[in-house]
């Protein structure tokens, strides 16, 4: 039913994988698994999907029962029935599974940056576009004098450090509660593809970023998680190239910033799928915020904002028609399913689906008129 969405998850993911065993053998260095959000991969993955169901259905059990104990159980089996399809397992057991596969091939491939490429960087060249584009001046240093260096960088720092477990949550979410199951597999696809080609954008413009690379810059900042985390990584890219420590892993890479490709990927998405207007809001000024906070710390030039947001227009795209949406012209603001035979309609009361059937009848009628 959803053959060609699957695929592509799973095709994403292998590639992935492939060159991640690749480069760790040429290297001859063993993957590994880096520990994050809720600790490592082979923890996160069932974890995250047993607590998303049970997100679902737990306050939805209780709610609707109105806590009364002998009401619970039906209620329990009708959610199970309606939305726990074989289809929605389905999505999120691949979708989660995709996601981490990627994402820890991202990990280990990114670490391997310069011990394949060597110190090669292209720092200085976008530092000179970025002065160009500020007339002369420093973004990071323009912004901090707009901004403001005090509790604002408390603020930015919380706002760019709860990127990292929305990450994960955010799979969660999309894959456990979208409407239409197609609209999981666009939010699956788009994030899997926006991982990959990020990774590949730091072979192709290797850099460190202004706060490394001209760290100076940045001195009149307080300390902040931000920078807490900034130390953390070039501690870690040492270990790992002067110290010669193996179960390292160096995570510095400028181009394309991730940051902003992924916030953007969610507010995209939240736009085309979500109906709440304050969702959109609260994803937009998300993507905002993170993008002042990408110069303000020095995380990232001008240019890794550009090509991550590039990245992100492209995965969003290509997700989106690989799940059997299109884009049409008439309506910018929405997307329209484009149907197939095999691929039945599993939602009915779907608007996407709907107007998919009141478009056919009108053909249908004029046809036989």
């Amino acid at each position: 039913m959803y053959r060609r969405p699957l695929i592509a998850l799973i095709a994403i993911a292998a590639f992935m994988g492939v060159v991640a065993v690749a480069s760790a053998a040429y290297l001859d260095r063993p993957l590994s698994d880096p520990e994050g959000f809720l600790g490592p991969a082979v923890v996160r993955l069932p974890l995250l999907a047993a607590a998303a169901m049970l997100a679902d259905l737990l306050p939805r059990t209780l709610w609707k029962s109105r806590f009364k104990p002998t009401a619970m159980p039906a209620v329990f089996k009708a959610r199970v029935r309606e939305h726990w399809t074989k289809e929605r397992v389905l999505l999120v057991a691949v979708g989660v599974m995709s996601f981490y596969v990627t994402y820890v091939c991202y990990r280990n491939i990114k670490s391997n940056l310069p011990l394949l490429l060597g110190e090669r960087k292209f720092d200085r060249e976008l530092h000179l576009v970025d002065r160009a584009l500020f007339f002369g001046n420093e973004p990071g240093t323009v912004i901090h004098a707009i901004v403001g260096t005090g509790w604002q960088a408390h603020f930015l720092s919380f706002v760019y450090l709860a990127y990292l477990p929305f990450v994960a949550i955010s799979v969660a979410v999309w894959l456990v509660w979208a409407r239409n199951i197609r609209i999981g597999y666009w939010f699956a696809i788009a994030t899997c593809l926006t991982w990959g080609i990020g990774t590949f954008a730091y072979y192709a413009l290797p850099t460190l970023g202004p706060g490394f690379s001209y760290s100076y810059l940045y001195a009149d900042l307080p300390t902040t998680g931000a920078s807490d985390l900034m130390d953390s990584l070039f501690y870690g890219r040492e270990n790992l190239l002067r110290k010669g420590v193996e179960e390292s892993m160096q995570s510095i890479g400028g181009f394309a910033s991730l940051h902003t490709a992924i916030t953007l990927l969610w507010a995209l998405m939240a736009q085309y799928t979500v109906k709440s207007r304050w969702i959109h809001w609260v994803l937009w000024t998300n993507f905002g915020l993170t993008v002042i906070a990408t110069l303000y710390f020095g995380w990232h030039y001008v240019a890794d904002d550009l090509g991550g947001a590039t990245i992100t227009l492209f995965s969003f795209y290509v997700g989106g028609l690989l799940a059997g949406f299109t884009f049409d012209r008439r309506r910018t603001d929405k997307p329209v399913a484009i149907p197939a035979n095999q691929w039945p309609d599993e939602d009915p009361v779907d608007p996407l689906v709907e107007k998919y059937h009141r478009s056919r009848d009108r053909a249908e009628r004029a046809a036989a008129s």
